[in-house]
């Protein structure tokens, strides 16, 4: 059943907190919370030492600072924390044959066919070193057949190691593992899992995959088949013009700026909440504009990982603004967000925002249940 790939996971170990690290020395070796400063805020990411008190991400601040009084507590900085995961994009994007960048601390390399000139062990570790070298954060990985197990041989070698789990490991290596240990289970599917009998994954890999796919429908048998060490998703070369856009052709062309910023708006709004949606998170944003002489002209700005509508707009009117400088007659507008990354989207709400998550995730809500017209700020309204 199992076919041999190789498949390289690395996951930066509590990045944020790495992060801060290096430019306060001082917090090494100590307790950190990185999130809001106000008891409405959430915790977004912790230190080891934070975890071993039973502080972890989205728990709410209050309930950490309880459990760990002498916690250092950091507002967080995502511009700061984009450009370190970029830096660390570059080094894996210089030297790999196939990445692909999952999340905003986390990538996926496909290094199958290499041990034929390669020992991949030894590759895998002077790329971690390299990594290391060059940013100064701590890194680990996992190297193994496929995404599924690497993950978990990842989550095995931390902190700040590395961990290879050949084909015929793979069984034993799974077997007496935790069931949370896979990719996939949740808050919602562990009690279930628990209710069933079901701790270990060997467990799990007995289940009839008819009666999981009864209890659970097709994730029941996505959940078997990682417990049985199958999966065949393939490594997604990591583009920037991976990404989600929307633009509007105007019945006649126009020149009416004002109109124009509110249609952008709408725009924001729509693939905006398709990134949240997906849970993904952008860092690039195109606005283009169409002349009425079939010209066309686009600019983009980098910015922070962020998936959420008030931080968007602002950078899109901005580059709307900078770019439209002939003044003549527009034909189409539209907007691009790329270099897309699979994210919660709280996580760069550091400010003492979880009274704007709760909206977002309450807006969202009405817009899967009624339409994504269902809500719209009231300059998108008229028109």
């Amino acid at each position: 059943m199992i076919t041999s790939r190789n498949i390289l996971h690395f996951d930066l170990d509590t990045f944020f907190v790495s992060v801060e690290r290096l430019i306060r020395p001082e917090l090494i070796g100590k307790p950190v919370i990185i999130g809001g400063s106000s008891d409405r805020g959430v915790v977004a990411s912790c230190s080891y030492e934070a975890r071993k008190f039973g502080v972890h991400s989205a728990m709410p601040m209050k309930m950490a600072r309880i459990l760990c009084r002498d916690a250092i507590q950091v507002r967080g900085d995502m511009e700061l924390y984009s450009k370190y995961s970029h830096m660390v994009t570059d080094i894996i994007a210089e030297k790999s044959p196939v990445y692909e960048k999952a999340s905003i601390d986390e990538h996926y390399i496909d290094i199958t066919g290499m041990d034929r000139f390669f020992g991949l062990q030894k590759w895998a570790s002077e790329l971690r070193q390299s990594i290391i070298k060059n940013t100064g954060l701590p890194i680990s990985f996992g190297l193994s057949i496929n995404k599924t197990v690497s993950k978990i041989a990842t989550g095995e070698a931390k902190p700040n190691g590395e961990l290879q789990v050949p084909e015929d490991a793979v069984k034993p290596f799974l077997s007496p593992l935790s069931i949370r240990k896979i990719p996939g289970i949740g808050e919602k599917t562990y009690p279930l899992l628990r209710s069933m009998g079901v701790s270990t994954i060997e467990t799990l890999s007995r289940i009839p995959v008819e009666m999981m796919e009864r209890v659970m429908g097709k994730n029941g048998i996505l959940l078997w088949e990682k417990a049985n060490g199958i999966d065949f998703t393939p490594v997604r070369p990591y583009s920037e013009s991976r990404s989600v856009s929307a633009e509007t052709t105007f019945d006649q062309d126009s020149i009416d700026i004002v109109r124009m910023k509110e249609i952008l708006v709408k725009i924001v709004e729509k693939i905006a909440f398709e990134l949240r949606d997906q849970q993904k998170l952008t860092s690039c944003v195109t606005v283009k504009i169409r002349y009425s002489n079939f010209d066309t002209h686009t600019l983009q700005k980098h910015l922070p990982y962020t998936a959420f509508d008030h931080q968007l707009i602002p950078v899109v009117k901005e580059l709307f603004n900078r770019l439209y400088q002939r003044r003549m007659l527009i034909r189409l507008i539209g907007v691009r967000f790329s270099n897309l990354v699979s994210g919660n989207p709280q996580l760069n709400m550091f400010e003492d925002g979880a009274g704007m998550i709760n909206l977002y995730q309450a807006l969202d809500r009405i817009r899967r249940k009624y339409g994504q017209k269902a809500v719209v700020r009231g300059v998108a309204m008229t028109g």
